[in-house]
């Protein structure tokens, strides 16, 4: 598991270590809602597609960006049994980057994932409920929703969020991908690429 760094810390290393990359794990869509200045967006389902072909040509510190931290974490795992390291996950994500104080440039964009899973997880069991009153084994609709929340705060997985980043605008091209990638895994040639 990648140490994680709080908004200070991160602060520190990108003015002690220019080449160090903040790595955005989110989707497409939020990336393009707010992000951290001079971050990269690799979505975390492209480091999952692509995993067996994760190597970097750098050996530049690297950040690990999402929301709150949680899909930062499970892409520091997935990227440290591809072999990368040097490897940090911002405390909080762009939440508690934000609240203390980060700077971020916003544009327009979807949702963050976890405004989705609210919505999906909120019209499911309401559909399910009053359904229900019609035909009443619709009901566990709602129990299957619910039981499907508590795994996932459990686990600090979620199911439905990985669903929900297959849709189009939770994903980058498949043009795109390769270009993201090299983001995270290209030598010095690539750093000027990194999203304003």
């Amino acid at each position: 598991m990648p140490k994680t760094l709080d908004t200070a810390q991160v602060r520190e290393l990108r003015e002690a270590d220019p080449q160090a990359r903040l790595i955005d794990v989110r989707t497409p869509g939020e990336f393009a809602s707010s992000h951290i200045p001079g971050s990269c967006n690799v979505p975390l389902n492209l480091l999952r597609e692509h995993h067996d072909e994760l190597t970097a040509e750098h050996g530049d510190p690297i950040v690990l960006v999402c929301a709150s931290g949680a899909r930062a974490e499970q892409a520091g795992t997935l990227l440290e049994s591809a072999g990368l390291d040097r490897l940090s996950v911002l405390r909080g994500g762009i939440t508690g980057w934000q609240q203390h104080g980060g700077e971020l440039n916003y544009g327009r964009g979807t949702w963050a994932m976890e405004r989705q899973v609210r919505l999906t997880a909120g019209l499911l069991v309401f559909i399910g409920v009053v359904a229900s009153t019609a035909y009443e084994p619709l009901k566990w609709i709602a129990g299957f929703v619910g039981a499907g929340l508590t795994f996932a705060a459990v686990t600090n997985t979620c199911a439905m969020s990985r669903v929900l980043g297959l849709l189009p605008h939770n994903r980058a091209s498949d043009s795109d991908g390769r270009a993201l990638l090299v983001a995270l895994t290209g030598g010095e040639g690539t750093r000027g690429r990194a999203a304003g």
